[in-house]
């Protein structure tokens, strides 16, 4: 396969971009596996022990409120929780064993967003989560959409709670079509657009924060929807809904678009369409099922052909930075996640808080400007130097120079890259990195050289900055 000529380095290559980052311990563990071999456990998360990702969700009592309690807990309108869910996110993205899961999470978070924070989803968008998003992230997604559609969140989020037979909103019924399924080149009208709308009257939310359905609101009248067609003469239209929302699920245009996000998040900005027809040919014949979809993704040509074809964006670069450092959780309190995610702030791309229905751009371009690189290349720094987010355990940056010591400055560089990379740093790259020091590759390593000293952060910096750990 080009470019990736051993078995190493494909199963580095599916690390890269099936994680939040690779890690000493993960590139072991996925070794001694086998590539094909930890791909299925990544696919069955139950199967995995993860006491870090457990120890995360610890640290967030909140997350385990129902809506009523965090109603009865929190002053009206408090974001606390919604907080709580962002930095729990990071903990989990950084720690968790569940690596692939946590990815598909951000994946059908910003393809199904619910902002958070937002207005009016402070007591549900962690439910959300935890009812909608984990469960079933790789499972089958005409389960997942009909969740998503029909949670309080997503009801409270796009207006469906308070569309009406009188006055049907169409927010939901629009962006149901329009972004969560078959796009908007599927060719539908806007007199679809309305009956889609139509079929969602009735689904709202109680006074308690639970969905439920309200015969009294739905519109009754015959409905079509992209070949989907119902007289929809009953008062109680949820089974119209439930097989209006399978429809969708199954429709070729969905699954052109489902595989046509996953290509993107996995292989590149412009995916190949040889390939988005293979991978929706696998969704159809898998019932809308997603493992199946990612076996096919992870095992074709074009994916083993796109390294270094993708870019982090500033959530992933700064949690493949935490986790390249080996930075661990605090023994108390969340200040390093919370640290954290207000630097991410600075970043642009907080946790699930894409304020628009259609979620994070997954494509380099909307990410690269002169601003973005320079918050990062701060925040790279300040995680290096331990300066700002503060609170991680660690063991200090010593403990990434290798023993014995290498000889050289360039040598010891190259040794850096290594452990904090997972793959070679260019020698153009040390090099470089040398010339900052204002040494040769081969100038000897000495106890008192600076690059073991007060100048080993600022080395460790510029090779978490470099485009190699960009690239994913």
């Amino acid at each position: 396969m080009p470019g990736l000529s051993s078995e190493a380095d494909r199963l580095a290559h599916l690390l890269r971009r099936a994680t939040w980052g690779p890690t000493p311990d993960l590139v072991a563990g996925a070794t001694r596996l086998g590539r094909g071999a930890w791909l299925e456990q990544q696919l069955n998360p139950p199967s995995i022990a993860d006491p870090e990702g457990d120890a995360v969700v610890a640290r967030f009592p909140s997350l385990a409120l129902t809506s009523a309690q965090v109603r009865s807990h929190y002053s009206e309108g408090s974001w606390d929780v919604m907080f709580d869910l962002g930095r729990a996110a990071l903990g989990r993205a950084a720690w968790s064993r569940r690596q692939l899961l946590e990815v598909m999470v951000d994946v059908w978070s910003n393809h199904l967003n619910v902002t958070c924070p937002s207005d009016n989803v402070s007591d549900n968008r962690h439910r959300y989560d935890a009812e909608v998003i984990r469960p079933h992230a790789l499972g089958r997604f005409a389960d997942l959409l009909e969740a998503a559609t029909t949670h309080p969140a997503m009801l409270t989020y796009l207006d469906n709670a308070s569309s009406t037979k009188k006055a049907p909103n169409e927010n939901l019924g629009r962006e149901l079509l329009e972004l969560h399924t078959v796009g908007v080149g599927a060719g539908y009208t806007e007199a679809e657009v309305r009956d889609s709308a139509r079929i969602l009257t009735g689904l709202t939310v109680d006074g308690k924060g639970a969905a439920t359905y309200k015969p009294k609101w739905h519109w009754t009248g015959a409905v079509r929807v992209l070949g989907f067609s119902d007289p929809n003469s009953s008062a109680d239209g949820s089974a119209v809904v439930t097989a209006y929302l399978d429809h969708l699920a199954r429709h070729p245009a969905t699954a052109r678009r489902i595989a046509t996000l996953l290509a993107r998040r996995f292989v590149s900005d412009t995916p190949p369409a040889t390939l988005v027809e293979r991978l929706a040919e696998t969704y159809t014949d898998a019932d809308t099922a997603i493992a199946p979809v990612l076996r096919a993704l992870f095992s074709s040509p074009e994916f083993f052909a796109s390294a270094d074809a993708k870019q982090r964006r500033p959530l992933e670069s700064a949690v493949a930075t935490v986790r390249a450092l080996g930075f661990g959780q605090a023994r108390r309190g969340a200040a390093e996640l919370d640290g954290l995610y207000w630097a991410l702030e600075s970043m642009g791309q907080q946790p699930y808080a894409w304020p628009a229905p259609n979620g994070y751009p997954d494509v380099a371009a909307a990410w690269t400007s002169s601003a973005a690189t320079l918050a990062r290349w701060n925040i790279t720094l300040g995680l290096a130097a331990g300066w700002w987010p503060k609170g991680f355990s660690r063991s200090g940056l010593s403990a990434l120079v290798p023993h014995p010591r290498p000889a050289t400055h360039g040598a010891l560089v190259a040794a850096l890259g290594r452990r904090l990379l997972q793959r070679p740093l260019p020698a153009a790259h040390v090099a470089a990195i040398c010339a900052f020091l204002e040494v040769g590759t081969g100038t000897p390593v000495r106890a008192d050289s600076e690059i073991v000293g007060w100048r080993l952060p600022y080395v460790v910096a510029l090779i978490l900055s470099s485009p190699v750990h960009l690239a994913r």
